[in-house]
């Protein structure tokens, strides 16, 4: 048995299908009557095939894929397979075992999400270390591709770092949110892959599936598993994902900013808010403490330059609720540090 035999092996029976379900009669309210033909008594007719509606009158809605990280029945996810809070969600096991499952937390920043089932002594996948990952490097997609081939596993090697994605960008499958941070590969990632396992050739997960580029081939991306790491830590300790707020709108400064605005640098990020719209300084938050003030030019996060490939969300994304921001502003040509004790996001 070659190494990559051996890795799949161990690893799919840790690998599930996550299964949205709505009732016949809440996807009859959501949907437009005039769009389908009337059934006696005004109801629409879907025309949905008996046998995809269970006993319960539950019918599927969309799926996923996801993975056991804990024996208990822990499992991670992306946010965007169980973003409906009116759905019920089902797990599907490898060995074919059903259970209903509880959302446990819906990251607010990152698309993950964690699930629980009601299980014990399950096969689990090992968290790897997404900071260690390199160009290059050969991993493994698994997951339930288009949501009609449970267990289907792709090889290929980490194509980029770093990658960001908008929900706006042309083509682009995303959950909807602005993405950053992601790892990309060209391991086939498909619909229904989402929330799987990408996982390096010790065995390990680095990352969860999560979009693609739907006109391009072989490009995909993953979360890095060390946000999610965190997200596990949080809800372990205080039963919720806990993300680190600050308070600032802000605009990433560049060259072309700054011969735009006529400022002294290139680099950092500008506080700025939109009249009668939004301000930039959001009130009672943790910078309003702090009287970071419109127009602050915030240069450095914690001794660091703040850079368009290093924004300050990505500083945040690397601290914990109640530590300490320093933050190095520059206020009509005067520099100043500014300590900001973080509160928590809601």
């Amino acid at each position: 048995m070659n190494k990559i035999t051996n890795i799949i092996k161990k690893s799919l029976p840790a690998v599930v299908s996550v299964v949205a379900t709505k009732s016949l009669r809440e996807l009859e309210k959501e949907l437009p009557a005039q769009a389908f033909p009337l059934l006696p008594f005004g109801m629409p007719d879907l025309n949905i095939p008996e046998d995809k509606v269970d006993m319960r009158g539950m019918i599927e809605v969309n799926s996923g894929s996801g993975f056991i990280t804990d024996p208990s029945g822990i499992i991670l996810t992306n946010k965007h397979v169980i973003s409906d809070p009116e759905a019920e969600y089902e797990v599907l096991t490898s060995s074919g075992k059903k259970y209903r499952a509880e959302v446990l937390a819906r990251d607010p920043i990152e698309d993950v999400a964690i699930l629980k089932i009601p299980a014990a002594k399950l096969p689990t996948l090992k968290l790897g270390n997404s900071e260690k990952i390199e160009l290059g490097d050969e991993v493994l997609a698994i997951g339930n591709a288009l949501g009609m081939f449970q267990n289907t596993v792709s090889k290929g090697i980490i194509s980029g770092l770093s990658r960001a994605i908008s929900p706006n960008e042309d083509d682009a499958e995303t959950s909807g949110q602005q993405l950053r941070g992601l790892i990309q590969t060209d391991a086939a990632i498909n619909p229904g892959n989402s929330g799987g396992p990408l996982i390096n050739l010790k065995g390990e997960v680095v990352g969860i599936n999560a979009a693609i580029i739907s006109g391009a081939q072989s490009i995909g991306f993953a979360i890095p598993i060390n946000s999610a790491k965190k997200d596990l830590d949080d809800v372990k300790k205080y039963g919720e994902v806990r993300r680190p707020f600050l308070g600032i709108r802000y605009v990433n400064i560049d060259k072309n900013l700054k011969e735009k605005m006529g400022l002294t640098v290139d680099y950092g990020a500008i506080a700025v808010g939109k009249k009668g719209s939004y301000e930039a300084v959001i009130k009672n938050s943790p910078a309003y403490k702090a009287g970071i003030v419109e127009g602050d030019l915030i240069l450095e996060c914690n001794g660091q330059k703040i850079t368009p490939n290093k924004t300050i969300q990505d500083f945040l994304e690397n601290m914990r609720v109640g530590e300490e921001l320093h933050l190095k502003i520059l206020r009509k040509n005067k520099e100043m540090s500014i300590p900001v004790k973080l509160s928590e996001r809601k």
